[in-house]
């Protein structure tokens, strides 16, 4: 049995006009990542404005990516219903509108608020995005550009990281807040103008109310095996990102604001490097998907046991493997959306997406939270920001997570396989992979070796009856 695929537009799509819709709409993801992170790299001085602790700093990044996570589901029922052009400019007015908010304002609780409008839109562009992968492009070219999507729209830490930290420097704060929320304007113009939904009218239509497709996004193993590899490959990167790894490389480490943005600039350019890669190794092995999961996790979780064991403060030649390390969370966590995008067809992939992203996500909150509790616990008293002990004992509850995930991983993608193609004796045989011919490149061992003889014999029946039919003629 295969799972469903992606099906295509019934016409192909003028590849100029593809690429130059991808092209804006990925600017609007990079303006949703820039508005995302933009709190991460100031954070120190957001615990100066707002006269907040560690813990309460959380609760802003908390409140983002909390309704980032929450509001997956619907949204992803939305786009399936109204199309991925609608989401775009919909979420960033909703961004522009927080940053605006963050910029003026001076009480926490307003602060919560803003952050809220921020990840509220942002929950709408990414999997928007994708969705116009899907239908305008062939699905061969997917998991590059859904790759691509991912790692190319870090390019918006950078602009947080640098050009935002510059500003909030030599400006302020609200300065430096109101040219984001303005940059975030002049994105939605190039939207309106731009993007469409579908390459041909009217768009395809949805089949199936959006409670049976979210159902049945759910139902399948694969969607679940994508919301678990999510969970586990995203949360350690997203969290050194967005939040603590600035102040971690700051207070705990000891170095300058500028080292520890140009670090954060070195995962994202990391994460550009080693998406396509990714991307490529997904297209050619995707039967061995799983097995790169584990690789990324094993190598993040190791990376980050010599760092925290390491005496002292860590070396920069050490600091800068952790980043490079971390930078395979991003393009890891695509590899969850690949299992979406596979495992269920065009009319809910929305949905099937929402889902998946939710993984991370909800990891990446419980990641946030847990640190800012501990290192408030951890801090020495009388000591006004923690220590390198103290972060030490914040990023151990790591290692908890990776293994909820990596049991959740083992489980749904054993229930996919058995789903693909009935039980398998062994162990060793390979993951399933949705096939798009059977018996073709694409197809999974269990494919196949499935063939029964009438079959094999049939075919040789009426190639044989083609080759005399050829000889009388």
């Amino acid at each position: 049995m295969s799972a469903p695929g992606i099906e295509a537009a019934p016409l192909p799509a003028p590849p100029g006009r593809a690429v130059l819709v991808w092209g804006v709409a990925l600017s609007a993801y990079i303006a949703a990542i820039f508005h995302r992170t933009s709190l991460g790299v100031t954070g120190v001085e957001a615990t100066q404005r707002f006269d907040i602790s560690a813990a309460t700093l959380a609760t802003l990044t908390v409140a983002q990516l909390a309704v980032y996570a929450v509001m997956q589901v619907p949204v992803g029922m939305l786009l399936d219903r109204y199309g991925s052009r609608r989401l775009l400019l919909a979420g960033g007015v909703l961004m522009v509108a927080g940053q605006l908010a963050f910029a003026l304002v001076t009480d926490v609780r307003l602060a919560v608020a803003a952050r809220v409008l921020v990840g509220l839109g942002d929950a709408m562009s990414f999997i928007s995005v994708l969705r116009l992968v899907a239908f305008w492009f062939p699905g061969r070219r997917n998991p590059l550009l859904v790759q691509l999507t991912g790692t190319l729209g870090q390019l918006g830490a950078v602009l947080a990281a640098v050009p935002l930290v510059a500003l909030l420097q030599h400006t302020g704060w609200t300065t430096a807040f109101l040219t984001a929320a303005g940059g975030g304007a002049a994105v939605l113009l190039v939207v309106v103008a731009a993007v469409r939904d579908t390459p041909h009218r009217p768009a395809v239509p949805a089949p199936a109310p959006g409670g049976g497709r979210l159902a049945a996004a759910w139902a399948h193993p694969g969607t679940r095996l994508g919301l678990w590899t999510h969970f586990v490959t995203q949360f350690s990167g997203t969290v050194f990102a967005l939040l603590w790894g600035f102040p971690f490389l700051v207070q705990g480490q000891g170095l300058s604001p500028t080292a520890a943005a140009s670090l954060l600039t070195v995962l994202t350019l990391g994460m550009l490097l080693t998406g396509p890669l990714i991307a490529h190794l997904c297209a050619r092995h995707p039967q061995h998907r799983s097995a790169l999961v584990f690789t990324i996790v094993g190598a993040t979780a190791a990376m980050w046991t010599v760092l925290l064991a390491w005496p002292g403060r860590a070396p920069a030649w050490l600091l800068v493997t952790l980043v490079l390390i971390l930078a395979l969370s991003g393009p890891g966590s695509m590899i969850g959306l690949d299992y979406a995008r596979t495992f269920n067809p065009v009319s809910r992939l929305g949905s099937a997406a929402g889902i998946v992203n939710v993984g991370g996500f909800v990891a990446s909150i419980t990641l946030v939270l847990t640190i800012g509790v501990v290192l408030d616990l951890a801090t020495p008293a009388g000591q006004d920001t923690p220590d390198l002990t103290a972060y030490r004992w914040a990023f151990s509850v790591q290692y908890g997570l990776w293994a909820v995930g990596v049991v959740q991983v083992l489980r749904w993608r054993n229930a996919a396989r058995r789903d693909q193609g009935g039980h398998r004796p062994t162990a060793t045989r390979a993951e399933v992979a949705p096939t798009r011919r059977p018996g073709g490149r694409f197809a999974n061992g269990c494919d196949r070796t499935r063939r029964r003889p009438g079959d094999v014999a049939a075919q040789r029946r009426r190639r044989f009856a083609s080759v005399r039919t050829r000889r009388r003629a």
